[in-house]
């Protein structure tokens, strides 16, 4: 059966947008169909061109997150689109020929109110401008109360998006195949308010303390004003997404690499 991929690129990037045009020959050569967004729900796999900021903006949106993904990175860190371009077609033609690996990360379901959105990185509730001292919030674990946090915010992040803002806040490091809420305060008005590990197969619930507006920020770009009726309501997918990663990499490579893990810099 003839194979579809649907192609994801920033087209604010003219090395995206020129790794975009260079794809599309390769596909078509070897009988593979590409897919209109209008069509994308029909694609075998998914191809995206960017940094990690491109492929959590496709995550959104796609209407499927149950076939592979692969990312290559036109960006700058690519923590996540981790695949280079200059090893771009290699690295298609791997996966055509069934060589690559598939590596699953798991995400976040967020409901405010009557939506639902996805969050492959974090769920960060903040103060609703510069000008408020603080934002005062509660947090529960199903019925068990978690603990309040007083401050600029909580970061509730997945183990993929523990080397994101969560990690720049304090957070610690977390491996991707585990399930696991990171909750991570951002500056903390009490010291003794710690980053915090949870087991991430219990939903959580966030709300305001007092009458007051705060903003939800999910992966940076989703913004929600909430106000002192609104909860935020997190919880573990149970479907993962599929990224296909070089045969030779893994997360703690990656880690070390990107972050410079245990080199010595001085």
């Amino acid at each position: 059966m003839k194979k579809k991929v649907y192609l994801y690129y920033n087209d604010g990037k003219e090395i995206a947008q020129e790794l975009y045009e260079k794809s599309l020959p390769f596909f078509q050569e070897r009988g593979i169909e590409i897919m209109t967004k209008e069509r994308e729900n029909e694609a075998d796999f998914y191809v995206v061109i960017g940094g990690d900021g491109t492929l959590l903006t496709a995550f959104k949106k796609f209407a499927r997150v149950d076939i592979p993904v692969i990312a290559i990175n036109a960006g700058h860190l690519g923590f996540l689109t981790e695949i280079k371009k200059e090893d771009m077609f290699q690295e298609y033609q791997n996966f055509l020929e069934g060589k690559s690996q598939t590596q699953k990360r798991h995400f976040l379901k967020v409901k405010i109110g009557g939506k639902t959105y996805r969050a492959l990185n974090e769920v960060v509730i903040t103060r609703e401008s510069v000008v408020k001292n603080m934002v005062k919030l509660k947090v529960f674990s199903e019925d068990s109360f978690v603990n309040h946090y007083k401050g600029d915010g909580l970061i509730i992040a997945t183990p993929t998006g523990s080397t994101a803002y969560s990690l720049s806040a304090g957070g610690p490091i977390v491996g991707v195949p585990m399930k696991v809420y990171i909750l991570t305060p951002i500056a903390p008005h009490n010291l003794n308010t710690r980053p915090l590990v949870m087991d991430g197969s219990s939903p959580l619930s966030v709300s305001l303390i007092e009458e007051e507006k705060a903003y939800c920020i999910i992966d940076g770009n989703n913004e929600k004003l909430l106000d002192g009726n609104d909860r935020v309501e997190i919880s573990y997918s149970e479907e993962t997404l599929h990224l296909v990663v070089p045969k030779n990499r893994d997360y703690y490579s990656v880690i070390r690499e990107k972050l410079k893990w245990g080199d010595n810099l001085c």
